[in-house]
């Protein structure tokens, strides 16, 4: 009973496109995708330096760490 050859592979993928439809497989592809590309942005924003934001009324830079984001109003 050991590893699965070539065509058991192959049999599962034929009944997996039948049960699902390319259709559907494409739309999950499309979706992992992006979720794969949003935990990547995420991670990088992550590791991001302090943002700096300067104080134009007195000139001084003022360092510190956004912790989550809010909307402008």
């Amino acid at each position: 009973m050991g590893s699965f050859s070539i065509w058991h592979w192959l049999i599962v993928l034929v009944v997996v496109l039948v049960v699902f439809g390319t259709k559907k497989l494409r739309n999950i592809g499309g979706d992992l995708g992006g979720a794969v590309k949003g935990f990547k942005e995420a991670v990088k924003e992550e590791n991001a330096p302090p943002a700096k934001v300067e104080d134009t009324s007195t000139g001084q830079t003022i360092e510190g760490e956004i912790k989550e984001k809010s909307k402008a109003q």
